[in-house]
């Protein structure tokens, strides 16, 4: 497969004050070793080969493997030789997110729009191109070595990107556990840092701050920290950004930005139908999650009210509830899946629910101290 890359002139079209943003196309992650990650990611989350790209389609300093769920498109690339920017990244964060990467009708007025308006460049609009047709991308830089591409596909009818292929496994295609779509993504930055990236992505980028959690709304007897949540004009890309807030021990932020060495995506929450019959066949699969008390549930009803599902099975695995003023919402956090205590997976089911579950919010982090104890990083 031909494919070819051609930069777009350096004079673009005026920007506009809106960014338009249709969702989330996919997201990167460095990895150490993508052939294997891609199996983890496979064998353990229910996500199917996809494409791929390496030394087989002309590349030379990395390859790339893609694996689909739903709507959620994930790449996992690795460098191929020493001393390289992938490399190195990997060597400082360890397996992480780099880029979060957004659907747009058009990449060149996204671009020029954030660039007006102040954001960093990571990438001109370039046009990439091969026998099923053109993508424009563009990109800009947002908290830590955090990229956000904006792809245009609009003449473009190919399985994925320009310069990948398809990538076939009909030997080894373990089924879906049931994951539809990315329900928000989570950042971590540095103490100050909050409302200086919320205001990033509300004048840069046309966000809304959605919702706000302070440090005695999220807080134990020992750790606390400050969130706040943007969302774009379709509700369709919700980012929470988090900080670290003062307490008698370190928060799990703290212990992120030192084992991340900086700051970076946390955790990918991911939409379900069925949090039960998903959370137990990543179980039946090896995912670990984190545990919670029986005591939890000696009075969540009483605080959510009636809800569809019997409450046994959810408290058997270890699955939270919380309501607000359009429903309820049941959710789940898996330990880190790197060896580094960084990222992390939530699984959540919306049943009508629109928030992120502060009345569980004590448990969580109390569940998450708990790990932090073993780790000895508390």
């Amino acid at each position: 497969m031909s494919n070819t890359h051609q930069a777009l002139p350096k004079i673009f079209k005026d920007a506009k004050d809106f960014m338009p943003l249709n969702g989330t196309d996919y997201i990167e992650l460095y990895v150490s070793n993508a052939k294997q990650a891609a199996y983890f990611y496979k064998a353990a989350l229910g996500f199917q080969s996809y494409a791929y790209a390496g030394l087989e389609t002309g590349l030379k300093e990395y390859e790339s493997y893609v694996v689909s769920q739903g709507k959620i498109k994930l790449i996992l690339t690795s460098p191929l030789k020493s001393n390289t920017v992938i490399g190195k990244h990997i060597d400082n964060h360890g397996d992480g997110v780099k880029v979060v990467a957004l659907w747009v009708d058009n990449a060149v007025d996204a671009y020029n729009t954030a660039m007006e308006k102040g954001a960093r460049s990571y990438m001109e609009p370039e046009i990439i191109k091969d026998n099923e047709g053109t993508i424009i991308r563009s990109g800009i830089h947002t908290y830590g070595e955090t990229v956000h591409i904006f792809v245009e596909r609009t003449d473009y009818t190919g399985h994925f990107l320009p310069g990948f292929i398809r990538w076939e496994t009909p030997d080894f295609n373990p089924s879906s556990v049931g994951l539809k779509y990315i329900d928000h993504m989570v950042g971590n930055v540095k103490l100050g840092q909050m409302n200086k990236w919320v205001n990033f992505y509300e004048e840069v980028m046309g966000f809304t701050n959605i919702l706000t959690f302070d440090d005695k709304d999220i807080s134990t007897e020992y750790t606390a920290l400050m969130s706040k949540v943007v969302s774009n004009g379709n509700g369709r890309i919700k980012f929470p950004i988090n900080e670290p807030a003062e307490g008698r021990k370190r928060s799990q932020v703290d212990e992120y930005l030192d084992f991340y060495e900086g700051e970076g995506v946390q955790h990918l929450a991911v939409a379900t139908d069925d949090i039960v019959t998903t959370v137990q066949q990543m179980r039946n699969r090896g995912v670990e999650f984190l545990t919670i008390p029986d005591s939890y549930y000696e009075t969540v009803l009483d605080r959510v009210g009636k809800i569809d599902e019997d409450l046994k099975p959810l408290q058997d695995l270890g699955i939270l509830i919380d309501r607000d003023e359009e429903g309820y919402l049941l959710q789940i956090f898996t330990k880190p899946i790197e060896p580094r205590p960084t990222l992390f997976f939530e699984i959540i089911q919306r049943k009508g629910a629109q928030s992120f579950g502060k009345g569980n919010f004590k448990a969580l982090f109390e569940a998450i101290e708990r790990e932090q104890s073993i780790r000895g990083t508390l």
